[in-house]
């Protein structure tokens, strides 16, 4: 029977020496009828099954993925990059780990030549924003997969925006490595501390249904009231005793969606993993826990740094490039090299859990004017300093030294 310590080894796996560190970009756009200017159905003319057919047919995504008979997401590549579908059909890049900003980028711009192809040929645009500024809940398509039928039916019971997070958000990710546990406890309380400096530089969705909705990014909003049992900042990764254990025990707390077995899905709902595995639950009787089930399990906690063999940095409201780039230029620069991510571990080492989650709530509602804990500063004085940090991060590492021209994207963001 699978059992804790399984799990805490899923986790270390991920463990890598400095020169096997990659870094791969994860990118939802909402694309639009460009003669109605509205969201796409899944089935209709045009649609998304319509892109994922003619992605499939002339642009060389020649992998699929089924849900029942719909098709759901493209893979191309020796190390597969994949094409997704969000709930309502946000279309998802999710690239392939590269070793330098450079592949990244042109892995990224590739694909969006793909896109332009498809919506020549299907008359569709694609817009990079957080949460769409005109269309209402009501607008939206709810795309054919099984996954997200469960999650439908479930969300409501646990938040008011739930729902609005499946359909009307969009976001920007980018996954990166770590060394050991002591790196990655380290990354993952430099990330968290510092991500309301991303959400602020990239936020662009204020607007809700045609009015101001008082935040500065209303997408990140969101996630404050959708799921209090797999959202927001997690206050033990800050904890003496932070470890791979530490984390699985959260996880195993956070209750399920769903199993996988033959291709289908089964609801698992609101049950606890801890008990799955234990074989305490009545579907014990016909299914017992894998580490496959586990590794589903984990993509259904939603905290703003996601651990898994890496961490997810997921943040920030959807954007296009160079800005898009940018986000990768400022964690690279940080994360991977030792003095820039001792230099920005030393900015938070006095902020308490308290100092984050206000720091996190300020950034939403008030993007580049938010106060930075422990200063009299703002977000928009604050960041030039990190950006820069980032900057002679690059400048260390030569075969990132190229990323660094995307950093200006977010200097110019400050002074917006």
């Amino acid at each position: 029977m699978l059992n804790k310590d399984d799990l805490i080894s899923a986790l270390s796996s991920g463990c890598k020496p400095k020169a096997a560190w990659r870094m791969g970009l994860e990118h939802e756009q909402f694309p639009y009828n460009l003669e109605t200017g509205a969201p796409l159905p899944y089935d209709g003319e045009p649609g998304l099954k319509q892109i994922l057919d003619y992605l499939h047919k002339n642009r060389g995504w020649v992998g699929q993925k089924f849900d029942g008979k719909n098709v759901i997401a493209l893979y191309k590549g020796e190390n597969p990059q994949s094409i997704t579908l969000e709930p309502a059909g946000q279309i998802e890049l999710s690239g392939a780990p590269h070793t330098t900003i450079a592949q990244m980028v042109a892995e990224h711009q590739a694909y969006s030549e793909d896109l332009k192809a498809a919506g020549e040929a299907l008359g569709v645009g694609f817009r990079s924003i957080g949460f769409p500024p005109n269309w209402s809940r009501a607008d939206m398509h709810w795309m054919p997969k099984s996954r997200y039928k469960i999650m439908r039916e479930y969300m409501p019971k646990r938040g008011n925006l739930g729902l609005d997070m499946m359909t009307r958000t969009s976001g920007a990710q980018i996954n990166l490595d770590y060394e050991s546990e002591a790196d990655m406890v380290r990354k993952y309380r430099v990330t968290t501390a510092l991500q309301p400096l991303m959400i602020a530089l990239f936020a662009n969705s204020n607007t809700v249904e045609g009015k101001d909705s008082g935040y500065a990014s209303f997408r990140a909003h969101i996630w404050s009231d959708t799921d209090p049992d797999r959202t927001g900042i997690l206050p033990f990764i800050f904890e003496e005793g932070m470890s791979f254990e530490r984390y699985v025990d959260y996880v195993l707390d956070v209750p399920m969606y769903f199993i996988e077995r033959d291709g289908k899905l089964i609801d698992m709902s609101g049950k606890s993993f801890r008990a799955f595995m234990a074989g305490t639950l009545p579907e014990n009787k016909t299914h017992q826990a894998t580490l496959k089930d586990w590794e589903d399990h984990l993509t259904t906690v939603f905290p703003e740094v996601r651990l898994k063999k890496y961490l997810e940095l997921r943040g920030t409201d959807s954007a296009a490039p160079p800005l898009l780039y940018a986000l990768a230029a400022y964690w690279v620069g940080i994360l991977y090299d030792e003095t820039a991510l001792e230099q920005a571990d030393s900015l938070i080492k006095n902020w308490r859990i308290e100092d984050h989650q206000d720091f996190r709530k300020n950034s939403v509602h008030s993007g580049l004017d938010a106060k930075v804990p422990h200063s009299q500063t703002t977000i928009r004085n604050f960041a030039p300093k990190v950006i820069e940090i980032a900057r002679k991060g690059l400048e260390r590492q030569p075969s990132q030294i190229s990323g660094a021209q995307y950093l200006e994207s977010l200097i110019a963001r400050c002074q917006i």
